[in-house]
């Protein structure tokens, strides 16, 4: 899901330290929030926007696409199911440590209804010069700038490294997608690699993998059919085996999930693989005709 300065969105917990932080600079740089929510603070203004007790009050008072939660771990199944009931659009799930039955049963029920969500466990969507979803530093025009490189991502860190990279080489961002990096979410690599391909002014597309899961490997057959260049770092190449690594997501069993499995299956398909974030620029110059 790419998110688009014309999405209504709201902010459930939008009255909270965080929340009140990212909303104002969401707004300052053109994401058009319509509301927020918090149970206690139901009918009052909070960042310019009237706060409502649910999602389902919000859509009724301030009807929204687009829900981004900033919620503690043990409410986001609560709050996700609240907004999908509402009838959201698309979900953006920023928070981690959420149990998993949790995250299994909020993602399900969003599949059933054919609803979009980023996370949980990301750092979120910018669309430069339009809007941002989350806590990019979207604002910051030497890792944002509007230009026609795709970039998905399962660490926010790293994501915001090769958006730096990509503008240090003279080039701007399509569009950012923070996937999460724990083991269930609800966009995939695949998902992502997808919409950035068919996202309009998308000549080429970076995507940041870790070890762990097969969802690189899953992109890898997406991007076989893909006619713009695909560009790769995965992380965890040095990780020494058998090594529980930092994101949930990144658990290898014998070769499935490894570095090397990646590797192999997105080179097979075209893709080039690159050995550290820095050496974007110059694949992004050999392959992208500008």
């Amino acid at each position: 899901m790419i998110v688009r300065g014309t999405d209504r969105t709201i902010v459930m917990g939008i009255t909270g330290k965080q929340g009140t932080f990212w909303t104002e600079r969401m707004q300052a740089y053109g994401t058009r929030i319509v509301g927020g929510t918090h149970p206690a603070k139901a009918g009052t203004i909070h960042c310019g926007v009237p706060v409502f007790a649910t999602a389902r009050d919000a859509m009724k008072g301030a009807a929204f696409d687009l829900a981004i939660l900033f919620i503690p771990p043990l409410m986001v199944k609560e709050a996700a199911m609240d907004a999908l009931e509402a009838g959201a659009k698309s979900l953006v799930v920023l928070t981690e440590h959420i149990p998993v039955q949790d995250v299994m049963y909020f993602v399900a029920a969003a599949r059933e209804r054919d609803v979009p969500i980023l996370g949980p466990n990301t750092a979120g969507a910018v669309t430069p010069g339009e809007c941002f979803a989350g806590f990019m530093p979207a604002f910051n025009e030497r890792i944002f700038r509007k230009g026609s490189v795709g970039v998905v991502s399962r660490s926010g860190s790293l994501g915001t490294l090769l958006c730096l990279n990509v503008v240090q080489a003279g080039y701007g961002e399509s569009a950012f997608l923070g996937i999460g990096g724990d083991p269930i979410i609800g966009t995939t690599t695949r998902d992502a690699l997808a919409a950035l391909d068919n996202f309009p002014g998308t000549e080429a597309v970076v995507m940041v993998g870790e070890i762990g899961g097969s969802m690189e490997e899953e992109a890898a057959d997406y991007a076989k059919t893909m006619t713009k260049p695909v560009i790769a770092y995965i992380a965890g190449g040095a990780a020494p085996q058998g090594k529980k690594m930092g994101h949930a997501g990144a658990i290898v069993t014998g070769n499935k999930g490894s570095y090397a499995s990646k590797r192999s299956a997105l080179e097979a398909a075209g893709v080039t693989v690159l050995d550290t974030p820095s050496d974007a620029g110059a694949a992004l110059k050999k392959r992208l005709v500008r």
